[in-house]
């Protein structure tokens, strides 16, 4: 009589585990497709003193780290980086800038989306991914004199001092 009650118990207490890990494994997935679509971008590459700034904080930035909306990146005097967007633009940053993304939305099935990077200072090349070539108004370069509508793949901006709201 005691076996069966605790071979019982040791079934519902299985099924319980079980169930638990089940949950816990899709609450995981949901959160990696979460942070999936809210990744803009990746870095690719880092040299020297580049920092990534955003609610969480600031750290320093390194091959593999995402990037996000509102994120700031700031490259020391011996620093640049590189990263990719989903879309497949790459951004340049050059030493001793300062650039926000302020706004990234694309959608990988329709290729809709649309840009926005704010270069406070210093200097970014970009080389624009599928929402430059097939909607290139959707893509804008701010810098703080200045607006830049993107009509050409590949350019260079350049900002010379940064501009307090």
């Amino acid at each position: 009589m005691h076996l069966t009650f605790f071979n019982a118990m040791q079934s519902h207490i299985s099924q319980f585990f079980a169930g638990a890990l089940i949950a816990i494994s899709a609450l995981a997935a949901h959160a990696q497709t979460q942070a999936e679509n809210t990744r803009a971008g990746t870095v690719k590459l880092v040299k020297g003193l580049v920092q990534l700034e955003n609610t969480q904080g600031s750290k320093a930035l390194l091959p593999g780290d995402a990037v996000n909306v509102a994120d700031v990146l700031t490259t020391g005097a011996d620093g640049a980086t590189s990263l990719v967007l989903r879309d497949g633009s790459t951004l340049i940053v050059g030493p001793s800038s300062r650039l926000e993304l302020k706004r990234f939305a694309f959608d990988a099935t329709t290729q809709d989306g649309n840009l926005l990077v704010s270069v406070l200072r210093g200097t970014l090349r970009m080389i624009t991914g599928l929402i430059g070539k097939t909607r290139p108004e959707a893509v804008e370069v701010h810098t703080p004199t200045t607006i830049i509508g993107v009509l050409g793949t590949d350019f260079i901006v350049q900002a010379e001092g940064e501009v307090k709201p």
